[in-house]
């Protein structure tokens, strides 16, 4: 089964999905002066192990991004899009994605599982986004798939701040459910949360917008580092 872009994130020295994207929820633009070449360089050099690039146009994206992206790395790719039909996952596969976004809240459980199968047999790794135990009990062949938690309601167009909580709740279900890789997505700002997500056994964050808005991608990353040196340093017994 495909393996690429799960290998590469369980791999990466910095577990970080970093996200190439135009716009937030509300439609505030992320890259400012940026290019789109310009952010990816940082990425790369910041240890993304893997780029998330959204093509969705709730986001200002479109597919033409996620061939710009294949164009100038060799890092596993996921298209992140409301996928809903065999075509768009072929189509993926062309512009040079290693995954694609199966989100469960809008697909009936059936198509849900269908789209997971047309994936692996594409050769591109699900990644399937959930919200609920119920989502999450939707999901076939965990064991190929990467399950993230969406911290963000697209009900309201992912438009409100989000909450980490869901991932937290939902972490040992995922774990459960099989996945090799379970992810935390979204609404992510904050690079001390970002160090305890990890810590408390997510194997993989999805950040775009938290990266996007630092003063400085490499130092967001560096700050995340530090964090979690301090989670993994032993405690020193106080002597008496």
């Amino acid at each position: 089964m495909p393996r690429a872009f799960t290998d590469a994130l369980l791999a990466g020295r910095v577990p970080i999905i970093m996200e190439v994207k135009r716009s937030d929820g509300e439609g505030a633009e992320l890259m400012g002066e940026r290019t789109i070449p310009e952010i990816v360089e940082q990425y790369v050099t910041a240890g993304a192990p893997c780029i998330s690039v959204v093509t969705g146009k709730w986001f200002g994206g479109n597919d033409e991004m996620l061939r710009e992206v294949a164009g100038m790395t060799d890092l596993p790719l996921l298209k992140k899009d409301f996928i809903t039909r065999e075509k768009q996952i072929v189509a993926a596969k062309e512009m040079g994605a290693s995954a694609i976004l199966l989100t469960a809240k809008i697909l009936p459980s059936k198509t849900l599982q269908h789209l997971i199968e047309l994936a692996l047999g594409h050769g591109l790794t699900p990644f399937v986004e959930v919200v609920d135990q119920a989502e999450l009990d939707t999901v076939v062949h965990p064991g190929d798939c990467i399950i993230a938690v969406n911290n963000k309601d697209i009900n309201t167009r992912e438009r409100e701040p989000g909450d980490i909580d869901t991932s937290r709740s939902l972490l040992e279900a995922t774990i459960q459910a099989g996945t090799p890789c379970p992810v935390s997505a979204s609404a992510i700002l904050d690079p001390r949360i970002a160090a305890e997500l990890v810590d408390s056994g997510f194997k993989g964050l999805l950040i775009g917008t938290g990266l996007l808005r630092a003063d400085s991608i490499q130092g967001w990353v560096d700050e995340f580092e530090r964090h979690r040196a301090e989670l993994k340093a032993p405690v020193t017994p106080r002597s008496t």
